[in-house]
Parts: C-alpha cells; structure tokens; sequence
C-alpha cells in the first residue's frame, strides 16, 4: 500500500513523503513539557502539548476535556508543592506511543491536601510532525492488599 502511495505521488509529481515515525526522544520531550507546565503553573506549556483531541479520563469513569484541563493548569485551584515522574516505559507503533509512568504529587486542589502515587497511561501520537498528548488514564496505586 505504501509502495503504491509513493508511485502515485511520483507520478503525479506531488512530492509526498511518508511522516518520520515517533521516536522515544519526542516522546520523552513532551511528557517533560506537559510536567514543567504544570510545575511552573504554565498553561501554554500545558496547551502546547496537547492534541486538540486530548481526553483525560478521571480516576471516578468521568471525563475531562482539552479546555478543563488548560484551565486547571495555569488555575489557583490546583497548586503543586512537589512532583516527580519515574519507571517510565514506553511502547512505540509507528507514529504513536503508549507511556507507562509512575506519577506522584502533593499539593492542593480546591484547598483540599492531596498526597497522590499514580499508574498513568499516556498516548501520545505524532501527526504532521507535531508530537501531542492524546489521552491520559492515571489510577491511584493502592498499598493495601485489601484495597484491590
């Protein structure tokens, strides 16, 4: 399929070229963009990184939008105090990645104290040479058997 979309474009002098696929370089770039917009409570880092299609689904089975989430991020309600990323993996295809990632922050949102250990799950896609945040899942890691 690739071979006939290269001879199309040949032939009809087009010029196409198919796009570099992702790499784990990008990939780690635009999760330390997206962590230092929320570190330095800069919502433009945070917008620039996201997909105009960015879904974040909540810990509760809920959404929160692209919008919601640029505006949380530059917002007074949600403060962080610490924050730090750590057993990153990530699985590449093509022209997207699946990242594994411990998430961990203390801070306050809506004045409440939060002290958080999550398992996220971010897709990432490259499109048009733009590497964006898709979707994002983080889950509360329990520490109790009980908890499971």
């Amino acid at each position: 399929m690739q071979k006939t979309a290269i001879t199309l474009c040949i032939l009809l002098g087009l010029g196409c070229r198919p796009e570099p696929v992702l790499t784990e370089a990008e990939v780690m770039k635009v999760i330390e963009r997206f962590d230092a917009g929320w570190q330095y409570k800069d919502s433009r880092i945070v917008d620039s990184v996201l997909s105009s299609h960015y879904l974040y689904f909540t810990q509760s089975g809920s959404t929160f939008d692209r919008a919601s989430l640029i505006a949380t991020s530059g917002s007074q309600v949600y403060t962080l105090q610490t924050m730090r990323r750590e057993e990153v993996t990530i699985q590449l295809d093509g022209n997207t990645a699946v990242v594994n990632t411990i998430w961990s922050g203390k801070g306050l949102y809506h004045g409440q104290e939060f002290n958080d250990r999550q398992r996220c799950s971010i897709t990432i896609v490259k499109h048009r040479k733009q590497v964006r945040i898709l979707a994002e899942h983080c889950t509360p890691i329990k520490t109790s058997t009980k908890d499971l």
